[in-house]
């Protein structure tokens, strides 16, 4: 069986795709991966095919227009009736819908967030457009994973839909092998560098500890404004841009930190119903975390104590619960670090990918 996965992206460091195909892919499914050139291509391999289609628009507006205009030509080429199709967020949906009811073949819906409400967005004419699309698209989908718990309840009471939660987390680390004894303590931050994700209020918190060095691992529109951040709090010692990193080192990256911090912020429901993937990539390394108290965090910590939760973005307040953890010190964060990590792992996730599309195959060929 063919299953064809497109998504508005480079694919390089988009994880979740990655283990998806990689689990469809080792239980016998035929994969076709379809991504685009925005933001560069970077050399890549896998065990499966894969098209990166070529982007000629130089802005936003005019890409995603674009990109699904291509992206329904592919799918009109590789698409046959035995199919199933895999779409991933709302931006790489049309085309495949389209292309599902053509050939009358089945359509998955992956919603690594809720794409209408993500700050990016926000009040902006283009929201509209992907609210209609939502709207138009949604109430309609037979077959639908996300990515927390919170989200598909969002879905569900929205759209009356019923997603299958597949959480966007690693597969098992081994134990690192020893703590490393950091002089100064590295305090790290992954992820895009973007608005609401609680960076700029961490790099204030700096002016309030001694004897660290915050490093920033990863890219974004706003990687520029807080480097000038850094320079005019004279914090340039103390704040390291490490810039974009692959996956397999950004894993070695993580494994040497004494905290890690996860504190978004309320930019609408798409960032406070979230679980980001570097909460699990930091318990899967064995680093505490200082978490903000967001439901899909809280579900977390209220399972498994691994770090401390902050309630709000004061600098000087997030500057204490750093400080707590890095009192207390990673060993004293292991034995919840290790319960934490059985069970959030990509492995307790895989099942339910698989069973839903033996289901998608039993009611459709």
């Amino acid at each position: 069986m063919k299953v064809i996965v497109s998504a508005f992206s480079n694919l390089y460091t988009d994880q979740r795709i990655e283990k998806v195909c990689e689990t469809l892919s080792k239980e016998g499914y035929e994969i076709f991966l379809i991504g685009n050139d925005w933001g560069g291509a970077p050399e890549m391999t896998r065990n499966y095919p894969f098209k990166r289609i070529k982007q000629f628009s130089k802005s936003l507006k005019t890409a995603y227009p674009e990109f699904n205009w291509k992206l329904y030509g592919e799918l009109k080429k590789v698409a046959d009736v035995d199919t199933i199709l895999l779409a991933n967020d709302l931006d790489a949906l049309l085309p495949n819908v389209l292309i599902s009811k053509k050939l009358n073949i089945p359509l998955v819906f992956d919603s690594h967030e809720i794409y209408t409400e993500m700050p990016a967005i926000q009040g902006k004419f283009t929201q509209k457009i992907w609210r209609y699309l939502e709207k138009k698209l949604l109430p309609n989908l037979k077959y639908m994973m996300t990515e927390s718990q919170s989200y598909a309840e969002w879905f569900s009471v929205k759209y009356s839909v019923k997603p299958v939660v597949v959480r966007n987390i690693p597969r098992k680390f081994e134990t690192p092998a020893e703590i490393p004894l950091n002089h100064p303590k590295i305090i790290l931050y992954q992820g895009a560098i973007n608005q609401s994700r609680g960076i700029g209020q961490a790099i204030l918190a700096m002016k309030y500890l001694e004897g660290v060095i915050f490093k920033i691992a990863g890219d974004g529109p706003k990687i520029n404004d807080y480097k000038a951040l850094v320079v005019k709090e004279n914090l340039s010692s103390k704040v390291e841009f490490l810039g974009k990193i692959a996956p397999t080192e950004l894993r070695k990256i993580t494994k040497t930190a004494d905290v890690a911090l996860s504190i978004e912020e309320n930019g609408g429901v798409s960032y406070l119903y979230s679980l980001p993937n570097k909460v699990a990539d930091c318990i899967q390394a064995r680093v505490p975390l200082v978490l903000i108290n967001f439901p899909e965090m809280m579900r977390v910590y209220n399972q498994f104590k691994i770090g401390e939760i902050v309630e709000n973005h004061d600098p000087k307040n997030l500057a204490e619960k750093i400080k707590i953890v890095l009192q207390k010190g990673r060993a004293f964060y292991q034995p919840e670090l290790e319960k934490a990590a059985a069970e959030l792992c990509w492995e307790k996730e895989e099942p339910k990918i698989l069973a839903l599309f033996k289901k998608v195959v039993a009611e459709n060929f």
